[in-house]
């Protein structure tokens, strides 16, 4: 049982992290939507969780920043008492092709390394004690782009893959009390790929299940691994309809 936990989403306005909000408010989770720009979205996200019977806390900072991160776990803990879960879903990209290596500028490598990457162990690193203490779990939204070297940009794969290091070695850390694990997606059916949506579809054809993930898919695995895998840690659980068997 799950029900009176609480989990803090970052970048749950929108797609994978509005998806998993709802899905654990329905098992009676109370929530941080934390967000950086979106926030009509991230109200919109609030709205229907709480009418899903929990409570929630709408909360605006950027991951990147270590002082506001920690300040937003400490009112996390003062409204609630707890910190079960932590889903790290925010993330940033700069779409440049892979052949374009003077394309890459240095702020893009600047700013996915700090959201992406430092941020993720910011959240990771303010909650841990409290999560430590409830025995809970943290859940990393990495991408298969970390594992193929595919993706957005060059710098984004390295993000990921980075995301999906710092994933092990904490599982390490935070052993035994607490578990940390990753869900690499592969294409999502998010905001990201808008304008893309024929080529998104052609891609989605070519996998042996057919069709792209939604975010309600790694939403589904997020809420397995809070609620059903107690004995699974440092693992990186692949969501992409088979593409890149």
């Amino acid at each position: 049982m799950i029900e009176g936990k609480t989990a803090l989403i970052t970048g749950a306005g929108t797609g994978i992290g509005r998806a998993t909000a709802l899905r654990l408010a329905r098992e009676g989770v109370n929530l941080t939507i934390n967000y950086s720009r979106s926030q009509e979205e991230a109200q919109a996200t609030q709205r229907d969780c709480e009418a899903l019977g929990v409570q929630s806390l709408v909360y605006q900072t950027d991951v990147a920043n270590d002082e506001r991160v920690r300040n937003m776990v400490a009112e996390i803990i003062a409204k609630f008492g707890r910190l079960d879960v932590l889903v790290n879903c925010a993330g940033v990209t700069d779409f440049v092709d892979h052949r374009d290596l003077e394309g890459l500028k240095e702020e893009y490598w600047d700013r996915v390394m700090n959201v992406n990457v430092k941020g993720m162990f910011y959240c990771c690193r303010a909650a841990a004690d409290e999560i430590r203490k409830q025995r809970g779990c943290i859940i990393n939204i990495t991408s298969v782009a970390g594992m193929t070297g595919l993706g957005s940009s060059i710098a984004y794969a390295a993000s990921k893959a980075a995301g999906i290091s710092v994933t092990k070695s904490l599982a390490r850390v935070m052993a035994p009390e607490a578990r940390v694990n990753g869900i690499a997606p592969g294409i999502v059916q998010t905001r990201w790929v808008a304008g893309q949506e024929e080529h998104v579809k052609r891609l989605g054809e070519g996998t042996p299940l057919g069709r792209v993930a939604t975010p309600e898919d790694v939403a589904e695995v997020a809420y397995s691994i809070v609620a059903h895998a107690g004995f699974i840690t440092g693992q990186t659980i692949v969501v992409d309809g088979g593409m890149f068997i």
